[in-house]
């Protein structure tokens, strides 16, 4: 070899041993960063017909398991969608409450209490007013339960329109920075940053909607729901939703008064098995919106109904007439059982009985439509009013069947809450796991600072090396200059 070929040789070993550094270094500064890719130097041999001719660098590649980040991103979707529906029925679970002061149950039982005490001494003022405390409560605390549903299905369809928003903005993006990693390559230049960016983009995305990434020709991707929806492939899809301000219980999907999802101008099903955007945070709030908080305010509504009827019986106040409001109202005025949606949301106390809307508290004690008052130590209409309560009536609505008294119908709604909560939070826990795990898998492909350091200190000495051969070739050519 010539002096010329070895000087050759060790200068193209210091150029590469210099990229080896950058990327080296490059490496530990970003050791901390999210959605940072290991970077590695690939070098190779570079020849001239038979001869060797030094090392060349191919490029920077970066170092990631795409089938484990695929894995994950599907854990990420997964999770999400769990994760939301246990927000929804914690946050259900929390309004209506156990066995404490102010939950559901408690109310009623309070009711059942004011009652029997009332009768053991129906003369009493107080205690005729212990009993319009305890109706008005127990009033409130179903209006509240169908508040805490609807309040959640709003924030559910304005989550959707968020979420819709995000995968717009995002998968645009995506398309331009696929555009981008085109155009850099095609230059030679190392285009890992806007990969990086890239990865990043698409990973928020997997958290709304579960995905597949597909590899296509000069660096750019492609994206598929799991459902086999194309997102992204050259073009981004365009995903449209109108939300609707103000959802009460009688606005459904079926009827057009909520919006749905549209792929390309296209209606999209998403929620079910077969939903082509099924598994993500997007399809958990469809499915609050249009399943899950309806089912509920059905069974809260029954149990309004429950209440309603089991109070508006001649049989059990021999003043009202058929048709008329007895102790629990809809909205003031007699319940229409063609109009029971979002019943437990209206609910109201007689104005009849309550002295601060001009009613009298002795219609407690002697009917709800009584001219004057009675007998003031007459306990009849008290003592029927508790029996009603405690009577086990048959109900079929959401799941429950059987007959119940009222007490016994509002512990069943209230363990059907509680056990879809405890289902929601075991799934939840189980997709985080498998979430964390993938993740933590993840991460061992990423940057370690000590390898990083160690492949640091070999590159100073291959740089040394190459060094001292450019230093031996210049005392060989001044050998030869002073001859």
């Amino acid at each position: 070899m010539s002096i010329t070929g070895a000087l050759s040789n060790a200068l193209s070993g210091l150029t590469a041993t210099a990229r080896g550094v950058e990327t080296t270094s490059n490496n530990v500064a970003n050791a901390l960063t999210e959605g940072y890719a290991r970077r590695e130097l690939e070098v190779a041999a570079r020849n001239l017909g038979s001869e060797g001719q030094g090392v060349r660098v191919v490029g920077v590649r970066r170092m990631i398991d795409m089938t484990l980040v695929g894995d994950r991103r599907l854990a990420d979707a997964g999770t999400g969608n769990r994760d939301t529906r246990a927000a929804f029925y914690q946050g259900l679970a929390d309004t209506l409450g156990d066995t404490g002061d102010g939950s559901l149950l408690a109310r009623i039982s309070s009711l059942s209490s004011s009652l029997v005490a009332a009768a053991s001494r129906p003369e009493s003022t107080a205690r005729l007013q212990n009993v319009l405390d305890a109706a008005s409560a127990l009033a409130r605390g179903l209006n509240q339960a169908s508040d805490a549903v609807q309040t959640a299905r709003q924030d559910a369809d304005s989550s959707i329109a968020s979420q819709v928003d995000q995968l717009n903005t995002t998968l645009a993006r995506v398309k331009d920075l696929n555009a981008k990693i085109t155009e850099v390559r095609s230059v030679g230049r190392d285009a890992s940053a806007l990969e990086d960016q890239r990865q990043t983009l698409v990973d928020s995305i997997a958290r709304i909607v579960p995905l597949r990434e597909v590899q296509r020709e000069n660096g750019q991707i492609a994206l598929f729901t799991a459902g086999g929806a194309a997102l992204l492939d050259g073009r981004a899809a365009e995903f449209g939703f109108t939300a609707k301000p103000g959802i009460d219980a009688t606005d459904r999907l079926a009827d057009g008064a909520l919006g749905g999802l549209t792929l390309n101008g296209r209606p999209v099903r998403v929620s079910g098995e077969t939903g082509l955007m099924a598994g993500g945070s997007l399809a958990a709030a469809f499915a609050i919106r249009d399943e899950l908080a309806p089912q509920e305010q059905v069974r809260l509504d029954a149990l309004a109904r429950s209440l309603v009827d089991r109070l508006a019986s001649p049989s059990v106040d021999p003043t009202l007439g058929f048709g008329d409001a007895g102790l629990f109202t809809d909205s003031g005025g007699a319940f229409d059982p063609a109009d029971e949606a979002g019943l437990a949301g209206r609910l109201s106390v007689n104005v009849s009985v309550d002295p601060s809307r001009g009613g009298d508290l002795w219609c407690l004690r002697d009917g709800l439509n009584a001219t004057s008052a009675g007998p003031s130590g007459n306990a009849t209409l008290l003592n029927a009013i508790g029996a009603a309560l405690d009577a086990r009536l048959s109900a079929s609505t959401g799941g429950i069947e059987g007959a119940y008294s009222l007490a016994g119908f509002a512990t069943e709604t209230v363990s059907l809450v509680s056990s879809a909560l405890l289902s929601a939070d075991e799934e939840a826990s189980f997709a985080a796991g498998r979430r964390d795990e993938l993740h933590a898998l993840e991460l061992g492909d990423g940057v370690d600072t000590d390898q990083e350091l160690e492949r640091l200190l070999r590159l100073e000495q291959a740089y040394a090396a190459n060094a001292k051969v450019i230093t031996a070739c210049d005392q060989l050519i001044n050998h030869l200059l002073e001859m």
